[in-house]
């Protein structure tokens, strides 16, 4: 069976994956746009589980300022290498990453971060079990996972910190 270019954009368009992978994941589907994003997605978090052990010691820090000046956020998103650093892909998570976190204002980074006694929501107070502000379908942990299949390297949020105007933490 042979795809068609127009699946392979619209699959390409949806999944960011490069051109190959939405071919092999057409193939695989019989065609199935919906089945092939699915199987670029286990993929891909399947790549995040291999590479969750590697050291992660480069990254940078993004900043976001909402437009009203009045909100702000810090993220701490590191990786493995400082050429993934200084990729288009690593930067864009972590500008969405520091929306999400003045956005949602987050306690903590992962359910493991949180105290045993604490008697929250985790999809509301740990960053990576929210759901995306972009695509509420999906989680942060997810976004971060389809960025690390891209980029091929392990990535870990360190640390972020809120600023609201006028309000103390």
């Amino acid at each position: 069976m042979k795809t068609s270019i127009e699946a392979v954009k619209e699959l390409r368009t949806r999944t960011n994956a490069g051109i190959a992978e939405c071919n092999k994941a057409l193939l695989e589907a019989s065609g199935d746009l919906e089945k092939a994003v699915e199987i670029l997605r286990q993929r891909g978090l399947a790549i995040a589980e291999k590479k969750k052990e590697a050291a992660v010691a480069e990254g940078i820090i993004e900043a976001y300022i909402h437009h009203n000046k009045r909100v702000g956020a810090l993220v701490e998103l590191n990786c493995e290498t400082d050429f993934v650093a200084r990729t288009i892909e690593f930067r864009k998570l972590a500008h969405e990453l520091a929306m999400q976190v003045a956005a949602t204002s987050p306690q903590f980074i992962s359910i493991e971060d949180m105290p045993p006694q604490a008697e929250v929501e985790p999809q509301i107070v740990c960053l990576l079990s929210q759901p995306f502000i972009k695509d509420p379908t999906r989680t942060v942990q997810d976004i971060i996972a389809e960025t690390i299949a891209k980029v091929g390297e392990n990535i870990r949020v360190r640390r972020f910190a809120r600023f609201e105007l006028g309000v103390d933490h």
